[in-house]
């Protein structure tokens, strides 16, 4: 169950991703603090990446593979907001773009939410995947 609702949160945010990636707001020509590029760039980057991390958790069977593609996608992500901390960035991460506008959210109740669902994937995928190296240990 953990793995389609991972499927499911990467899936629509990296479609928010990519959508806002193709829009036209000033802050998608701003230089990303931490990897360099355009944020334009990063968001159909990330975009994509989230949707192929998700069509992996709807579609694999391998489920070890779709809870360490979680696993590492959610550690970047913390990554990410650690060196934004680090740096004193005060703006709230921009993770869906100008999708919430036309959601009609504030940037900080977005920024709220996917620090919620971060952390319900990060703690999900480790706990998962170390409950099933344990257990399979056990069954050695």
């Amino acid at each position: 169950m953990f793995v389609k609702v991972a499927g499911t949160i990467l899936a629509i945010t990296g479609i928010a991703k990519v959508w806002s990636g193709f829009g036209n707001s000033k802050f998608l020509a701003v230089v990303d603090p931490i990897i360099g590029i355009k944020f334009g760039t990063l968001m159909l980057l990330v975009g994509v990446a989230e949707i192929a991390i998700a069509l992996v958790c709807f579609f694999s069977k391998r489920q070890t593979l779709a809870l360490g593609l979680v696993a590492w996608m959610s550690t970047n992500f913390v990554v990410y907001r650690l060196g934004l901390w680090w740096m004193d960035w005060k703006k709230p991460c921009s993770c869906l773009g100008n999708f919430t506008d036309a959601l009609h959210i504030s940037p900080q109740t977005a920024d709220n939410i996917m620090k919620v669902l971060l952390a319900y994937l990060l703690i999900g995928s480790f706990g998962l995947l170390f409950w099933r190296a344990n257990h399979d240990r056990s069954l050695q």
